[in-house]
């Protein structure tokens, strides 16, 4: 037997057609009438290669395309041929072939049907099948579904006039100033400490027994009385150790017992959590000897984030719970100084930014001010502005600009 290779190019002859049925095989292909149409544009390079197969049949109508959606891409990537043998001569002849996807043609359908269903989504289409042929369950979950729609939509349009309604009668800026200053209250108002602000009293926006209740002063006493017994040489010996907030304050500690043990408490507590601040995670074991347990699970609990490294659970200080300690540590202040607090030396016992700590100041509703200090002679005697903070009734409202400042042009 021979194998002979004819180009179809040369003799002006069409390329073998090899057809597939999407819906199955053909048992009988006589029943079948294939039509192969071709472009009219011969003189166009792109259309002069499109082809139509056709195969009727009583019942039925298929359409395959070498074009379009429908098309099979493997013509585009691959090279078939296809032999096919004279059986008088024993003579195979061989050419290129091209594969046709032969989909049927449901009568009916027309093409303003398949317009419509280019410009369906999936979901569209899922619900038109489930409301032909879906089941009871089916259908009534598309009902509720729907149902659902419509009255997101009806609520959304009443918001949408209730929202104009009050655009209208505010005015646009002015909302948008209410909204800066409650996201700015939100914003603050966990990292703060308990707050009146219809107080009548200076004392009573932040009151004591919100930073320390009664049971946890008479756990301080002891520690607060040594404290108070610290003689000035003493206080000089520790000066490096204890926090300078805390050692302006035991330098002038009032002479009443009362008075003098509550500010020595305060001020151990002050020192404490100060120490707690600078702590990237805090054990059982941080200042166990003089420390009461109540005081620690206190602040342990406030101040400190639970973490899960190495298969354990360790208590950690992040950047907001220093922020918070920063908050009451201020708020502590306040009550110890007449409501009156130094920020600049509270700023560096904490090791954080001074602008972080007005920050605080001004979310606290706090007035600022700077005042003069004189160092020692030992020091060069040289005079320095530290800012303070002071609470007066009305607390003071200061404005959250909108927009950010203007980063300057680098020239």
């Amino acid at each position: 037997m021979a194998c002979v290779w004819s180009p179809c190019e040369e003799a002006g002859e069409e390329s073998a057609v090899i057809v597939k049925f999407s819906n199955g095989l053909v048992k009988d292909t006589d029943q079948l009438n294939f039509q192969l149409f071709k472009h009219v544009d011969g003189a166009n390079p792109r259309k002069k290669m499109r082809r139509i197969v056709v195969a009727e049949s009583e019942r039925m109508s298929y359409v395959g395309t070498n074009f379009g959606p429908g098309s099979l891409q493997c013509n585009n990537l691959c090279k078939y041929f296809v032999g096919v043998l004279d059986k008088r001569n024993k003579i195979m002849k061989v050419q290129s072939a091209q594969l046709y996807n032969l989909q049927p043609i449901i009568p009916g359908e027309s093409e303003a049907n398949a317009e419509q269903n280019k410009t369906q989504t999936y979901k569209e289409r899922v619900d038109a099948l489930i409301e032909a042929f879906g089941t009871t369950k089916q259908k009534r979950a598309l009902s509720s579904r729907r149902m659902n729609e419509v009255g997101d939509d009806m609520l959304q349009k009443a918001v949408a006039r209730a929202a104009n309604t009050i655009i209208e009668r505010k005015g646009l800026e002015a909302l948008e100033q209410e909204v800066a200053e409650w996201q700015a209250e939100t914003e603050s108002t966990p990292f703060l400490p308990l707050c009146n602000r219809d107080a009548e009293k200076p004392e009573d926006v932040y009151p004591l027994n919100g930073l320390l209740s009664q049971v946890e002063f008479e756990l301080l006493k002891d520690v607060g009385e040594k404290m108070a017994r610290l003689t000035s040489e003493d206080l000089k010996m520790k000066e490096r150790d204890i926090p300078m907030s805390v050692l302006r304050h035991l330098q002038s500690l009032p002479k009443p017992a009362k008075a003098r043990q509550q500010q020595a408490c305060c001020a151990w507590y002050l020192a404490f959590l100060i120490r707690v601040a600078k702590q990237r995670k805090l054990n059982r074991k941080f200042d166990e000897d003089s420390c009461p347990r109540v005081i620690f699970n206190k602040v342990q609990k406030n101040f400190t984030v639970e973490k899960f490294d190495n298969g354990r659970l360790k208590s950690t200080v992040p950047n907001s719970m220093v922020v918070k300690l920063a908050s009451h540590c201020l708020a502590l202040l306040l009550h110890m100084g007449d409501q009156t607090a130094d920020l600049t030396l509270l700023h560096r016992d904490l090791t954080i930014s001074e602008v972080k700590m007005i920050e605080l100041a001004k979310a606290m509703g706090l007035k600022l001010s700077r005042q003069p200090t004189f160092t020692s002679l030992e020091e060069s005697g040289t005079c320095n502005e530290h800012r303070m903070a002071s609470l007066e009734l009305p607390l003071v409202r200061y404005e959250h600009h909108l927009q950010n400042r203007k980063r300057k042009k680098m020239t």
